[in-house]
């Protein structure tokens, strides 16, 4: 893969899918995000978020993304903050998080290219040493996030961080794998991701968010992360498999993280990413809304909305989705919303929350598995 090809494949992802895609930040800057990662004594999560899209803003002013190899990246991580910031204006908390987790791994992506590119260039022995020093980091990392006391924190915050965090040793691999399969360099992009990955949950962990409900009760989501790789696989048939093949890429990366969570026991990620591959799965059906059905989508984003607002229980992975759904009906730059955009609301609403709610009762009995076997092409390594 070259530097073109590597720009290209990240170009284009919509960019609401390049949080549960390819999230990239460099080894680079390992002191600039520890700096980052520590918040400010007394600030609450809003002002922290805020601090940290500002520093992020002023390093990519400072030092712009000029590689050409990397064309239009500079625009979509400015972009990527900017939404960040507006919709922490907003008041959508959880949706600023998810578009400062993109902006930061993408400028983290193009800075160790533009860094390591020189020094590791065809050498793989110099790649593995990169590739070392990334690997003693995220190991001790991972101890660490797997010990971490979520008792005071929305699950939605948690969840956040244990998707990062479960991203990055298969991205630390993901890496490896590029530089030996094509050239060293290639790899490096994938270094800086999951070092960004390790930083981004860290970031997460340390927000200061009490959470007074009752949490939600955690379980593994294995019986519905297996009926939907089912549905999944059944789906994935020609003429869709290709007319669709963007969306089918998102959705079983999307699956394949929400297993691997699910089976490190980071229940609350797990919840997260199959509540997203649902929303996924939602999209290879959905169709476009006329008017009416626009505004009536927009009073049920509403009523949800109160329904939360007067739940006694910590329901934030929802009030996650809804976010997004009112997000995506009523943009905060006052521009027209898309028609993925409603049909991804709509999606939220109809699909995703049902799924949420279903997830508080206990898991539903795993099927035998059938003595039938099926072969599945992997379209992509890992979550793209």
């Amino acid at each position: 893969m070259t530097d073109g090809e590597l720009a290209r494949d990240v170009q284009r992802r919509e960019p609401s899918e390049r949080r549960s895609a390819v999230h990239r930040v460099a080894w680079w800057a390992v002191a600039l995000f520890v700096s980052l990662a520590l918040p400010a004594a007394g600030q609450d999560a809003s002002s922290q978020i805020k601090t940290q899209i500002e520093r992020l803003q002023q390093s990519l002013k400072d030092k712009p993304v000029s590689d050409s190899n990397l064309a239009n990246l500079d625009s979509m991580i400015r972009d990527s903050l900017k939404a960040a910031s507006e919709a922490l204006s907003a008041g959508r908390l959880y949706v600023s998080l998810e578009k400062l987790g993109e902006g930061t791994d993408l400028l983290g992506g193009a800075r160790i290219v533009a860094d390591k590119s020189e020094t590791v260039k065809s050498s793989l022995p110099a790649f593995e040493a990169e590739w070392r020093k990334v690997s003693l980091d995220l190991t001790a990392r991972d101890r660490e996030a797997a010990e971490r006391n979520w008792n005071n924190s929305p699950v939605a915050i948690r969840a956040l961080s244990e998707a990062a965090q479960g991203k990055t040793l298969p991205l630390l691999e993901g890496g490896r794998g590029f530089a030996t399969s094509t050239q060293p360099k290639d790899g490096l992009f994938y270094l800086g991701e999951a070092q960004g990955e390790a930083e981004f949950a860290k970031f997460c962990a340390a927000l200061n968010l009490p959470q007074k409900a009752p949490p939600f009760p955690l379980r593994s989501l294995l019986p519905e992360l297996r009926n939907l790789q089912e549905k999944t696989n059944t789906a994935f048939q020609p003429p869709r498999s290709i007319e669709l093949h963007p969306r089918f890429i998102a959705l079983n990366g999307t699956l394949k993280l929400a297993q691997e969570l699910d089976a490190a026991k980071f229940y609350a990620g797990s919840l997260y990413q199959y509540l997203e591959a649902l929303r996924h799965y939602g999209l290879l059906d959905a169709v476009p809304l006329d008017a009416a059905q626009q505004s009536a989508l927009q009073e049920a984003v509403a009523g949800q909305q109160k329904k939360l607002k007067a739940s006694r229980r910590d329901d934030s992975i929802a009030q996650l989705f809804l976010e997004r759904a009112e997000s995506q009906v009523s943009h905060a730059d006052a521009s027209t919303p898309s028609s993925d955009d409603w049909r991804s609301a709509q999606v939220i609403v109809d699909q995703v929350l049902p799924a949420y709610f279903a997830a508080m009762k206990p898991a539903s009995p795993i099927r035998q598995a059938s003595s039938k076997t099926i072969d599945i092409t992997l379209v992509r390594w890992p979550y793209t």
